[in-house]
């Protein structure tokens, strides 16, 4: 949770304020790599300690109905979330005892089943956290849960959402009028993190298992992380892992550590935004190639061969992706760690 103390603190403030307070609805935004999985488990484990039960879902089909059964497994340990047993019948003679069964449930809609499970947590002044990982506009429940949760805030359950996505998806989904409330969420765009910041919670980390690591050492992750919080993951756990038997993690074992590193991020997210990507992103991309560091959109558009307002367009989507980012007006860069030097090499394997 290194560089995201501010993030953790709005919103455990909001789960002790309870209804009212606008961080209960957030959506984190970033690239992958940029820690939104991870901070939206960290953030349901400490709902648990102010009083909240929380369930954590990916946006897939079936979504509605997992929130429901995740709830229900999450509210068992305060309320009686199963249905009323009734006497089914009596067997010959009643000699082999009673036989049991579940009285009938009434085909309720999932708002209905779900308010039932508020109002029982209620009576214990106990919340509900629902945190959704991989936002997709284009999934009919997705659509459909926030456009109900809407309703659920202005009934004033006790109830709060924390959502994740890229940023070309959660700018889909805002664009939608069914949910337009979403777009007075808190939101937050997680980029990279700080080198001390790093640095810090390495050093605190290692210690906290009991082992220690040189300056170099710590100097070299630093650098090969780069401010991405999957990075300092990935790195951290490939140092650690390469040291195994021994109290310090010295500079060499980082640079077999970093190795590692770098090519689980290019399994892991490189090669996955890679071939998202469009003829035309790429046809982009590759023209920005040529460049040192920032590029102009006017230059790209003429490698491309095209007019400066099509250029745009595909400047506009990889903005938006979080693969590239502005660097004044006309200007452009490569945001996403690594992508840069991946695409040179896929470039020269093709």
């Amino acid at each position: 949770m290194a560089g995201r103390t501010y993030v953790i603190e709005d919103i455990v403030r909001a789960l002790d304020r309870g209804p009212g307070d606008p961080n209960l609805a957030t959506i984190f935004i970033g690239a992958r790599g940029t820690g939104k999985t991870a901070l939206l488990s960290y953030l349901a484990d400490e709902a648990l300690e102010h009083g909240w039960i929380s369930v954590s879902v990916v946006a897939a089909p079936g979504m509605l109905e997992d929130i429901y059964e995740r709830t229900k497994e999450a509210a068992a340990a305060y309320i009686d979330t199963t249905d009323s047993p009734k006497l089914k019948g009596l067997t010959v003679a009643q000699l082999f005892g009673l036989e049991w069964g579940s009285a009938p449930r009434e085909q309720l809609n999932w708002r209905s089943r779900m308010n039932a499970l508020f109002k029982g947590l209620d009576q214990y002044g106990i919340g509900l956290l629902i945190t959704v990982d991989e936002v997709s506009a284009s999934l009919d429940e997705m659509i459909s849960f926030a456009a109900t949760y809407q309703l659920f805030v202005r009934e004033g359950k006790r109830v709060g959402l924390l959502m994740a996505g890229l940023p070309h998806q959660v700018s889909a989904l805002l664009r939608n009028q069914t949910v337009s409330f979403l777009r007075r969420s808190v939101q937050h765009r997680l980029s990279g993190v700080a080198g001390q910041e790093i640095a810090q919670a390495l050093v605190q980390t290692i210690a906290s298992e009991g082992k220690t690591a040189t300056g170099e050492a710590i100097d070299l992750m630093v650098d090969a992380i780069g401010g991405v919080p999957f990075m300092m993951q990935l790195v951290g756990y490939r140092s650690w892992d390469v040291s195994l038997g021994s109290c310090e993690i010295t500079a060499k074992d980082v640079q077999r550590g970093v190795a590692l590193a770098q090519g689980d991020l290019g399994q892991r997210v490189l090669e996955p935004t890679f071939y998202e990507l469009s003829d035309g992103d790429l046809a982009f991309l590759r023209a920005m190639l040529e460049d040192q560091d920032v590029s102009l959109v006017a230059d790209i558009a003429q490698r491309m061969g095209v007019a400066s307002n099509y250029a745009s367009q595909y400047r506009a989507r990889l903005v938006e992706q979080g693969i590239i980012g502005t660097r004044g007006r006309g200007k452009i860069a490569f945001d996403m760690p690594n992508f840069k030097e991946f695409l040179l090499s896929k470039f020269a394997e093709a």
